[in-house]
């Protein structure tokens, strides 16, 4: 008995590892695509597609982003009373639920596309972009429903290899179409002596891959369910687990299940949305040409977010990870292994954002050039860089301490956080853009602050709830050293190399490698992790080998 429950743990952990890392996977290939496409677009196309963006997540948001987590808890459990008939009418119901919801959201954007661009972003010139984004929302609900289906079955496999194939046809269109259709807009601005069409076409172009990506990640799982649509049906005949809910029941059952994560994932991603739309509409009134505050908010959204979301995708893959073993914990009433995985959770997303934090500091101008090249903007996105490098710490920790609330069972708080941080950091952005001359350094404080008021409501939580305490040397003070020694051998290197080689793009490399090997020594001398923590990071053990014999350990 004890072996088939860890046999069930080990597997857990196993498809709980292999769904973190199919996630960072794919911010790592959205990283690489968003360069090539953002040097196509130019800062005003990027604020063309961002707009576009901002409102399909939005509505995707509310239609059908809750529709896996919802399925697959549902499913697992009828399957774990072995119930596989009313597992498969669920899965069956939620998919009538998601053609309803996704079709209703996509013609709204579609047909509403005219209202969403001009009043609630503020750029007219967004509106091709969001029309071709509209039908993704209809298949990224289809495709939702059916990952959920094999979650709640026990299998992240399908989960994982769909969001890559998806990424990868995302990567591959957007990156042609971007080019080809700025190419065209490029023609017709000649033809009618305009210049916005050509970033409105390349900006719609981008948006052809979201699209393109997600067909390919729903037609994947679709053969999958033919391939295993035999053995579920043998299964389903063999089934005698007992009587299945009434429809109209799951839909009760579905309803109460997506709301509460609506409502948390609604508030905590809203911002996004209400900052372009607020800074868009009082840069107007502050009387700002309309392609200046394009380019602003380009130069924001296109190449500041674009490298501060990749260490926050680990903190993202680092609470969805944590949570299902804090639910363990918590449902075994084992209080103290529950407080061990909140320190080791925290220790590793801040082992990890600080010296991202710190490299995207200290290197903010070399790193920008090498991605998207030398532009005339490329002093001002350094110093977006450099102010905002503080926010990766801060959006990592609150990630994180918003999975483990919700890991504790207090769904509503991180609502509730978010909620109160939210209303303060609109306040603070409409004073910053109307009382000062900020512009979008405005964005990028008020950002600051948002994260910090929920890093401070959700510790105030969890200590409260866990009666815990988080330990300070090892988790912030030891990686903060580690990444000043870091931050100053990688200045150093680059600094050195580009007086000797006088190529940014070695400078850079190089810079970037001495900063690693520099962290990690530093890191493991000053003790910041031991010998067991380290089994938990991915290739821990070669980890260990290799400290033990230089002597770091």
């Amino acid at each position: 008995m004890a072996t088939n429950h860890n046999k069930q743990k080990s597997n857990f952990i196993v498809q709980g590892g292999i769904l973190a890392a199919a996630s960072i996977l794919v911010r790592v290939i959205g990283l690489l695509y968003r360069v090539p496409v953002t040097r196509i677009l130019g800062p005003v196309g990027n604020s063309y597609y961002s707009a576009a963006y901002e409102v399909y997540s939005m509505v995707l948001l509310i239609s059908s982003f809750s529709l896996p987590l919802a399925v697959s808890k549902l499913v697992s459990a009828r399957m774990a009373k072995g119930q596989v008939r009313a597992a498969y009418k669920i899965f069956q119901c939620t998919l009538v639920f998601a053609l309803v919801s996704g079709g209703l959201g996509a013609l709204l954007v579609y047909f509403g596309a005219d209202f969403f661009s001009s009043v609630v972003v503020s750029t007219p010139e967004s509106k091709l972009a969001l029309q071709v984004l509209a039908p993704t929302i209809l298949i990224v609900a289809l495709m939702g429903c059916i990952r959920g289906y094999f979650q709640g079955l026990g299998s992240m496999l399908p989960t994982a290899i769909s969001q890559i194939i998806e990424q990868i046809i995302n990567a591959a269109v957007s990156i042609g179409a971007a080019w080809a259709l700025f190419k065209y807009g490029s023609k017709v601005d000649a033809l009618l002596t305009t210049d916005t069409a050509a970033y409105a076409y390349g900006a719609a172009g981008s948006t052809l891959g979201t699209g393109m990506g997600a067909m390919a990640g729903l037609a994947f799982l679709l053969f999958l369910m033919f391939v295993y649509s035999r053995v579920m049906k043998r299964r389903r005949i063999l089934d005698r687990g007992g009587k299945a809910e009434s429809t109209s029941e799951i839909y009760g059952l579905l309803l109460v299940t997506i709301l509460p994560v609506i409502l948390s994932t609604a508030v905590y991603n809203l911002s996004g949305i209400i900052d372009q739309g607020i800074f868009k509409h009082l840069m107007a009134y502050k009387n700002y040409e309309s392609m200046k505050i394009d380019e602003l908010w380009g130069i924001f959204s296109g190449e500041y977010k674009t490298l501060t979301n990749v260490p926050i995708a680990v903190a993202s893959a680092m609470a969805s990870s944590t949570i299902p073993t804090l639910i363990r914990a918590r449902v075994n009433r084992d209080r103290r292994e529950m407080k061990r995985k909140t320190e080791n959770a925290i220790r590793f997303v801040m082992v990890i954002c600080i010296p991202c934090a710190v490299g995207l500091s200290v290197l903010a101008q070399p790193i920008l050039t090498l991605l998207f090249g030398a532009k005339p903007h490329t002093a001002l996105s350094a110093l977006l860089l450099q102010t905002g490098s503080l926010s990766v710490v801060l959006y990592g920790l609150s990630t994180l301490t918003n999975g483990i609330l919700q890991g504790m069972d207090k769904m509503r708080l991180p609502v509730i956080h978010a909620a109160i941080s939210l209303a303060l950091h609109v306040l603070l952005l409409v004073i910053l853009l109307l009382a000062t001359d900020m512009n979008i350094h405005a964005v990028i404080w008020s950002n600051i602050f948002f994260a910090l008021m929920m890093c401070i409501l959700n510790a105030r939580s969890i200590a409260k709830y866990m009666k815990y305490r988080q330990e300070v040397v090892r988790t912030f003070l030891i990686p903060l050293a580690s990444s000043g020694l870091m931050g100053l051998a990688a200045w150093g290197t680059h600094k050195g190399l580009m007086m000797l080689v006088k190529n940014n793009a070695i400078a850079t490399v190089a810079a970037c490698a001495v900063a690693v090997m520099v962290y990690g020594v530093a890191l493991l001398l000053l003790r910041g992790l031991t010998e067991e923590e380290l089994k938990s990071f991915p290739k821990g053990r070669t980890i260990i080998r290799v400290a033990k014999k230089l002597k770091l350990l």
